[in-house]
């Protein structure tokens, strides 16, 4: 679909964007087309489209958007085809590694982005050193969500370290309230939000070096300290007391309903923790609350505080697979602080560009997640999200065996160890 016309549909939201600084004109660029491919649909896509558009008006080119469901697919018809897409969206950097591998990415110049992304970021983009992509849409998978006005209320501290976290989940089961709300969404891929908690719990235990080792299949799954941040998690499930609805509920509640028994009056559980996209959840559960008073975050709390602060992420990341100036201003411009800051202005959306003014955000939660994000010393994409597809699909499935059965971790960890070895 030819974004122009697409971006005629949204005219409310070009008035944003009319606010924002606008790329010099480029002449040279007049009638030339930039074919992009990505999983992006609904209001996502009327976003990108509606800033998509000031880049055409200003350069008199055209972006033409190809929607995909299976982008892994849809690439490699194109590429068999020799007819690459101009830019792609990837929905990690480990499809990203496997199109470097495959020779088929065109690095941009590295050096125009410095300046508005943080190296954590320039190095979640890179491969062996070398840019290749840049993120235009990011989440953290390091929030836990809460009720200020519930802990005011309980006399509970936020917790900062998991030793802390577990004693605050023992005080409130003291008091018969139930801490967490844990789930594994139902549809395609459950099993995906148990995986986040352990990757931040590997990443808060071990650190980023021997995150990255395991996440390479150079450590084994069961080595003690990613084995230690299983362990954790599956004393978390199985406390009696400690999660709403034990196994049943775990095994059948949706992601966007998980975060709902916090605001409930009374509420019937007291943490969840999921990634910043469900601050979405609630404003559509519950409008009537006032961001940062009748909810809010705090940062999964590390196991060693050494590594506090270090964040597990999501993000789209932009490529280029056909080097053309087109092509190239227009990934320029949809990394830029302007561009990001009008998408950042259309709401539901978190930038990793570290210039895009955090008042550019509609309320104080916005803001907070995007100060994280772009200030996290210490950033790694989720651990399934960059592992072969086959092991990230079998880690799902054993996620939702081991709630339903703690004696099977030894036996899970032994076949992912030996998977992964066989995928790499």
């Amino acid at each position: 679909m030819n974004v122009r016309r697409r971006a005629a549909l949204t005219l409310g939201l070009l008035v944003a964007v009319a606010t924002a600084a606008c790329t010099p004109p480029e002449p040279e660029l007049a009638g030339e087309h930039v074919d992009v491919v990505g999983l992006w649909s609904g209001p996502e896509l009327d976003a990108f489209a509606t800033v998509a558009s000031t880049w055409e008006d200003d350069t008199d080119a055209v972006v033409d958007w190809q929607g995909s469901r299976d982008i892994a697919r849809d690439l490699a018809a194109r590429l068999a085809a020799d007819d690459p897409p101009d830019l792609a969206v990837l929905p990690n950097p480990g499809l990203l590694h496997d199109l470097v591998d495959d020779g088929v990415l065109v690095p941009p110049e590295a050096d125009q982005f410095d300046e508005d992304y943080s190296p954590a970021w320039i190095d979640l983009g890179s491969d062996d050193g070398e840019l290749y992509g840049v993120f235009a849409k990011v989440s953290s998978k390091a929030t836990v969500w809460y009720s200020p006005g519930t802990f005011a209320a309980g006399g509970y501290d936020v917790p900062a370290t998991w030793d802390a976290l577990t004693t605050l989940a023992d005080q409130m089961v003291a008091t018969g309230v139930s801490p967490f709300s844990v789930v594994a969404p139902r549809g395609p891929g459950s099993g995906w939000a148990l995986t986040d908690w352990i990757a931040q719990l590997v990443l808060g235990t071990c650190g980023p070096e021997p995150y990255d080792r395991w996440v390479a299949a150079e450590t084994p799954w069961t080595d003690a300290c990613v084995r230690g941040a299983f362990d954790r998690f599956t004393a978390l499930v199985t406390t009696p007391g400690y999660v709403l609805g034990g196994t049943e509920a775990i095994l059948t509640t949706s992601d966007a309903d998980g975060v709902l028994p916090l605001y409930t009056d009374p509420p019937t559980a007291q943490l969840y923790s999921m990634a910043s996209f469900a601050q979405g959840f609630i404003t559509s559960a519950y409008p009537e609350l006032v961001p940062g008073e009748g909810y809010d975050w705090f940062p999964f709390p590390a196991v060693d505080p050494v590594h506090a602060g270090a964040t597990t992420v999501g993000g789209d990341v932009v490529v280029m697979m056909t080097d053309t100036p087109a092509a190239r201003s227009f990934l320029a411009f949809l990394a830029g602080a302007d561009a990001q800051t009008a998408w950042v202005e259309l709401g539901g959306y978190t930038s990793a560009n570290r210039n895009v003014p955090l008042d550019s955000y509609a309320d104080a939660v916005a803001r907070s997640i995007a100060e994280q994000l772009t200030q996290a010393a210490v950033t790694r994409f989720g651990a399934g999200d960059l592992m072969p597809a086959e092991v990230q699909r079998a880690w799902w499935a054993g996620m939702l065996e081991l709630v339903e059965d703690p004696s099977t971790l030894d036996a899970l960890l032994a076949s992912q160890t030996q998977l992964a070895a066989e995928a790499r």
